[in-house]
């Protein structure tokens, strides 16, 4: 009853909804996600070259699948870093590190030419470019960061804070 009311009430005046990237303003960002997405982009271009020039059903199978994650993994560390430099960067933080839209920029853009080629290079630079703005991220909120080896291939070094 109340749900139909709201809803003939919505219609009518066209209540204006709220967003933010989970619905609920939590406050809740860490670039971590993003990072982990970017270093799948190079585990499918690694597994991708591994397949080399087999023809059989098999290979093609996992080549169709190693492609469709690296391409759904580029859009996803495109989208949280988009969450973040949009929600959580206030123009302060920009004052303070005037590299940050530039560097949101570059990181879409990398995204992108990871979805458009299978080049590793691309893949790394992205893998990079991330880890840079979660420096900065980390900073904007006082917390110190350390560089690590991921434990898991391709074991390129990601951004931690350091707790």
């Amino acid at each position: 009853m109340i749900y139909k009311v709201v809803e003939t009430l919505d219609r009518m005046v066209g209540i204006e909804r709220a967003r933010a990237h989970c619905d609920v303003p939590c406050g809740i960002y860490d670039p971590i996600t993003a990072q982990i997405a970017a270093l799948t982009v190079v585990r499918m271009v690694d597994l991708m070259k591994d397949l080399g020039n087999q023809q059989d059903l098999a290979s093609n199978n996992s080549l169709a699948r190693y492609v469709a994650v690296k391409e759904e993994h580029a859009e996803k560390a495109k989208h949280e870093i988009r969450v973040i430099w949009g929600d959580y960067i206030k123009p302060n933080h920009v004052e303070e590190h005037p590299e940050l839209h530039g560097l949101a920029h570059q990181i879409m853009q990398l995204g992108s030419k990871c979805r458009q080629t299978v080049d590793r290079d691309t893949a790394v630079q992205l893998v990079e470019a991330i880890n840079q703005f979660a420096e900065i991220f980390w900073k904007t909120k006082g917390v110190a960061t350390k560089r690590a080896k991921a434990p898991y291939a391709p074991a390129l070094e990601l951004v931690y804070p350091d707790l």
